[in-house]
């Protein structure tokens, strides 16, 4: 099973596992990343944004390209970067396996 590390708005640094298939949102909320499942209000059907992560560079051309609905979110969100996704909107998967986030600021 793939693993990555989380790093929470608090600095603490989790590492989890994930079952390949699912968003990386599911894997966050399934590891009890409460940062995202107190604010994740949209079940994941990109329509809210609160799920918004940064990825590390070295992963980001492992992730699928950023698609209309997700782009629009994140161009509202004061802290999106050039790492910024949105975790319901990234598949898990073996290639990922390593893989660091961290949760960005609340908005």
């Amino acid at each position: 099973m793939p693993k990555l590390t989380v790093v929470t708005r608090s600095g603490e640094e989790r590492v989890v596992e994930g079952n390949v298939g699912t968003s990386l949102m599911e894997v966050l909320l399934e590891a009890g990343i409460e940062e995202i499942n107190a604010i994740t209000s949209c079940g994941g059907c990109c329509s809210c944004g609160t799920c918004h992560i940064y990825v590390d560079a070295e992963y980001m051309d492992r992730l699928p390209a950023m698609r209309g609905p997700e782009n629009n979110l994140l161009s509202i969100h004061s802290e999106r970067g050039p790492l910024s996704r949105l975790s319901c909107q990234v598949p898990f998967s073996d290639e990922l396996d390593g893989l660091r986030v961290t949760i960005a600021p609340e908005w």
